[in-house]
């Protein structure tokens, strides 16, 4: 999660209000807390990459005494268009990440895995970093898995293959040629090895 990179950090409280955690008022131990996530989350972080989207994100707090320490797991589709041919298809994601919450004189978020929070607050919006662990587990090339399976069918598709079926043609005429300038040595040499 590239030091709050991705989207907007100053995203409004009311907005993400759900994704408020207030710790002080939780038990030593673990807690639990499930957000089913749509494309209204997005919104908030001014990202449309998706057409549509489905996922369930669990996440595990751990109140210890000095801090805290948040798991993150994550799973679902994001509808978005193959890259290859522009056809939408539902992509499954998934992923996970761990973040550790001390406390300190200053707000620092500097590190990914680190949140320093300043003494005396009490409670964590975990949304940026909902946000960020979805983002980033979806696969820079999108390819609809038709294509490796052979059931998509679309007029992109059927041109490449044309295309590809052409160039495969044209080589076995390159690699006869460059069978003719071979050295004369090479085949005593096969001869050699085929005569065992």
């Amino acid at each position: 999660m590239h030091s709050r990179s991705l989207g907007q950090i100053g995203v409004e409280m009311n907005k993400t209000k759900e994704y408020l955690i207030p710790f002080i008022g939780l038990k030593t131990g673990k807690h639990h807390f499930e957000y089913q996530i749509s494309n209204t989350f997005f919104e908030v972080f001014d990202y449309h990459e998706f057409n549509n989207s489905n996922i369930k994100v669990n996440v595990v707090l751990e109140k210890k005494s000095s801090l805290i320490e948040l798991v993150f797991k994550h799973k679902g589709t994001v509808n978005v268009a193959c890259d290859m041919t522009n056809e939408e298809f539902d992509l499954p994601i998934k992923g996970n990440m761990k973040l550790i919450v001390r406390f300190g004189d200053a707000f620092n978020n500097d590190n990914e895995e680190l949140l320093i929070l300043p003494h005396g607050e009490f409670q964590i919006d975990i949304s940026q970093y909902i946000y960020e662990m979805i983002v980033l587990s979806v696969p820079l090339r999108r390819i609809h898995p038709g294509i490796k399976d052979g059931s998509l069918k679309t007029e992109a598709l059927t041109k490449l293959k044309e295309l590809t079926v052409k160039e495969s043609k044209k080589e076995p005429e390159e690699e006869s040629k460059k069978e003719e300038n071979i050295d004369p040595r090479w085949d005593k040499l096969k001869q050699l090895l085929t005569d065992k």
